[in-house]
């Protein structure tokens, strides 16, 4: 075999290598892409998202990373025990922003709720948690200037457990 026929049959494999190579390497770059969840769609009551930073995920809002645990009556924490799970349930606040709420090694027929009282009514967003996680969190809820909010964990549409009504400054 002369070194002109082999480079001749060369150039083939090296491009049916490279074109391999190169398909490996994008189906690797689209999958590192893809998020490993699906993010669920947020529910909400009808008057929901009409105060500032409504309809924003906490780490979209200009406090992202400053929220915390407040001291609300009984604790921000909750746990119950529901289809066998230790369910905990935690309400996070930020004065600038308002609060929302996220659930722990939670099953998928629960979801974390967020209520925020306007007046004499309940404004609510709730999220569901999806498929191969056990955790969810909601939008924030804006309860600002004297009004209150509280963290609520649903499981099978009735509650299992909630924090008390926090209420903040005027």
């Amino acid at each position: 075999m002369t070194p002109t026929t082999n480079q001749a049959e060369q150039g083939p494999r090296r491009r049916a290598v490279r074109r391999t190579l190169f398909g490996a390497a994008l189906a690797f770059g689209l999958a590192a892409l893809t998020p490993l969840t699906a993010e669920a769609a947020a529910v909400q009551s009808a008057s929901y998202g009409n105060l500032p930073n409504e309809g924003l995920y906490p780490e979209q809002t200009p406090c992202s990373g400053r929220y915390t645990q407040p001291r609300v009556p009984g604790g921000a924490t909750k746990t119950a025990v529901y289809q066998g799970r230790t369910i905990t349930l935690k309400y996070f606040y930020s004065s600038g922003c308002g609060s929302f709420a996220r659930v722990e090694n939670a099953p998928r027929d629960c979801a974390a709720h967020s209520n925020r009282l306007d007046s004499s009514k309940i404004v609510w967003v709730l999220e569901t948690v999806d498929p191969g996680i056990d955790y969810a969190y909601t939008k924030v809820v804006n309860n600002l200037n004297g009004r209150q909010s509280r963290a609520v964990l649903i499981c099978d549409n009735r509650t299992v457990a909630s924090t008390a009504w926090y209420k903040t400054a005027p």
